[in-house]
């Protein structure tokens, strides 16, 4: 049996969620297909024991439309906030050293040597510009800067967004407004006030929230919205581009094999999936969607008696230079930022394990990766006994490397999918891994896919 209808969504994670959302709320019949028994990809809550572990993003930063998206969704009240203040740490010569957050603190720390400072301090005075070719990350900051800035901080940072490798993934795209700045201002920070002051809309600070019962709230709320138009367990095997304006879907369901047609089509599905599907409908996709690579990671938290840690845990968390030597990305310090996360007299530390640069740590079992948190840990937060209880999640292709040719890549795909009317593509691969930017990207390609309706 074939099921007609306008517009089709692949792919019910928060991106495909959020077009399938914003279609249905513009009159558009739609429906998203799922392959998995849930929807939300990585945004995942799991409450066990009296706390509470995110799975994937452990926060994320406002924006205006991702707010406005949680007051149409009624969830204002769920939001809790983390302290604006909180400190952030790197771990330097086995030490939590804070990052400084203002111009005064970078005067006054200990973190940055005088020749590293003074090449931050000088930049607004100076000009450059970015070389023609792309150019990483790193060389970036060793150009602008100094290579103990890429150490202490621009690669933790990195670390911290993409699980990436500063020495391959690309300025351009993995922070384009900082690239505009020094290519129109020859400068960061002339750049950035220069954009600043173009900007009609007001300014918004960013916020670091989640959701008090958890960031699956937000999935939870779209997949409500969305009812029975949202179908799960169903494979989608094949997309085949049967007319000027047609579309036929073949899905597999445990029921038996489906059919759907449609005359436009939304893949928010992982590229590697995207890939395939379009290899028919849309070959010129392929070699660009395939050349985009994933990081894995393991996100390992560990939940310990209060009385058994022997550090203040004041803070956001802290971050870990490639030159440390240890396997562990980064902690976040759940308790310390959200309520609701731990038990009284408890606290909940959520770590990353694997990236790009260490790709084969996601090869150790859940309780091989706990112990190896627990141990690189201890000399750091002076743990005095084994965690109380523990959460491991392990993602084989966690996060899309915005790698050297990422731009182009981009590109690519746009001229092929611009070229086959019908065809559209959403996820994090394209605006940052961010929810706020997938939603954002996502709201935008519904509204094109409305307008071509019109058109």
């Amino acid at each position: 049996m074939t099921s007609r209808l306008p517009t089709l969504v692949v792919g019910g994670g928060i991106s495909g969620l959020a077009c399938a959302y914003a279609l249905r709320n513009k009159g558009i019949d739609t429906i998203l297909l799922e392959v998995s028994s849930r929807a939300g990809g990585v945004i995942r809550s799991e409450a066990r024991d009296g706390f509470l572990f995110e799975c994937g993003p452990q926060s994320f930063s406002s924006t205006p439309i991702l707010l406005k998206l949680i007051h149409e969704l009624g969830l204002d009240h769920q939001l809790v906030q983390a302290p604006p203040r909180a400190p952030r740490y790197v771990l330097i010569n086995g030490k939590l050293r804070p990052v400084p957050l203002s111009p005064q603190a970078l005067l006054a720390s200990s973190l940055l040597s005088l020749s590293t400072k003074w090449s931050i301090l000088r930049e607004p005075f100076g000009s450059t510009r970015p070389p023609g070719a792309d150019e990483s990350v790193a060389d970036f900051v060793r150009r602008k800067f100094t290579p103990e800035l890429l150490d202490r901080l621009a690669g933790p940072f990195v670390s911290g967004i993409y699980a990436g490798d500063p020495e391959t993934l690309s300025f351009r795209a993995a922070f384009p407004q900082l690239h505009a700045a020094e290519k129109s201002a020859g400068s960061l920070l002339r750049g950035m006030m220069r954009a600043a002051k173009a900007r009609k809309e007001p300014r918004h600070r960013p916020l670091l929230l989640s959701f008090h019962d958890g960031n699956e709230i937000l999935v939870r709320a779209l997949a409500d919205r969305l009812g029975p138009s949202l179908h799960y367990d169903v494979e989608v095997r094949e997309i085949l581009h049967t007319g000027a304006d047609s579309f036929r879907v073949a899905a597999q369901s445990p029921g038996g094999a489906l059919e759907f047609e449609g005359s436009r089509v939304v893949l928010a599905t992982p590229t590697f999936v995207s890939s395939l599907l379009l290899k028919n409908s849309l070959p010129r996709c392929e070699q660009s969607l395939n050349e985009i690579c994933y990081a894995p990671v393991a996100v390992v938290s560990l939940g310990y008696r209060r009385s058994d840690v022997g550090h203040s845990l004041e803070g956001f968390g802290f971050l870990v230079p490639r030159s440390a030597e240890l396997r562990s990305l980064g902690t976040v310090w759940n308790s310390s930022l959200f309520p609701g996360r731990a038990p009284q007299n408890h606290v909940l530390l959520t770590s990353f394990v694997g990236g790009a640069t260490d790709p084969a740590a996601i090869e150790l079992s859940p309780g091989d990766l706990a112990a190896l948190v627990h141990r690189e840990l201890s000399a750091v937060l002076d743990f005095r006994q084994h965690p109380a209880i523990t959460n491991v999640t392990i993602y084989r292709r966690a996060i899309p490397q915005y790698n050297l040719g990422h731009t182009h890549r981009l590109t690519a795909i746009e001229s092929a999918r611009a070229a086959s009317r019908g065809i559209w593509l959403s996820g994090n691969y394209f605006c940052g891994p961010a929810i706020g930017s997938c939603i954002e990207s996502a709201l935008s390609v519904a509204e094109e896919v409305r307008l071509s309706y019109n058109s």
